[in-house]
């Protein structure tokens, strides 16, 4: 058993060092191996430079994609996706908002032979959350509610970065979204396919946008048009 963690980034470099320390020393459960896939969406803050040292390192044991143009989260996961040989497929974003110490439990119900898709949860309980923003709580739970109703599901939390899937599972479905219409654009085609949705209560540890927070009101409206194009 493989698991592929899917890294998009666009200008981390004052976390992309300290993310992937985190994901390279977890420890997990019952998956034998892991491969890290990084997508480098266009940076110009010196990630990519910092990625291409790094590369030199450890080319054995990362992928390295670069694009030359700056086409956003869900371009980078279409590109990582090609480059997947694991049976499950996690994206984890650049920053430090997630901890990977989630990892087991979110892989608990694929693993357990219970889903097929499993997302995390800021909502849901079971881990310290950073309180932050109360419009975006109020567009998030807004967004999530279309969502459910669109694709039948009882969601908490839609926009949750942490996603994991079998790799078969989200392979099957023609992915189109290049920013964060990723979110509910494969919410709700995974969803018309009949797999099977678990999750699971997440820790969250928040950044505002002087900590290089990017997704903003144009995003919103752009998961609005997605939910109901899909």
């Amino acid at each position: 058993m493989k698991l592929s963690i899917i890294i998009p980034v666009f200008n981390e470099k004052n976390t992309i060092s300290k993310i992937l320390d985190k994901v390279k020393s977890i420890n997990l459960n019952q998956v034998i191996t892991k491969e890290i896939i990084i997508v480098d969406d266009c940076s110009t803050d010196g990630t990519k430079e910092f990625l291409k040292e790094l590369e030199i390192k450890e080319n054995k044991h990362l992928k390295i994609n670069y694009s030359n143009n700056n086409e956003g989260k869900g371009a980078s996961i279409r590109k990582g996706l090609l480059k997947v040989t694991g049976d499950i497929v996690l994206i984890q974003d650049a920053d430090l908002e997630y901890d990977p110490n989630d990892y087991n439990k979110l892989l608990h119900p694929i693993l357990n032979n219970e889903a097929d898709v499993v997302y995390g949860s800021r909502f849901a309980g079971a881990g310290s959350t950073r309180v932050l923003f109360f419009w975006h709580r109020i567009a998030n739970g807004l967004l999530t509610l279309l969502s459910n109703m669109k694709s039948n599901l009882n969601l908490t939390d839609m926009e949750c970065g942490y996603k994991v899937f079998k790799t078969s599972a989200i392979k099957s479905v023609n992915l189109k979204e290049n920013r964060f219409g990723f979110e509910p654009e494969v919410t709700i085609k995974l969803a018309k396919k009949g797999f099977i949705f678990y999750e699971v209560g997440i820790s969250y540890h928040g950044r505002n946008y002087d900590q290089g927070k990017k997704i903003g009101i144009k995003d919103a409206f752009s998961a609005l048009y997605c939910i109901l194009r899909y």
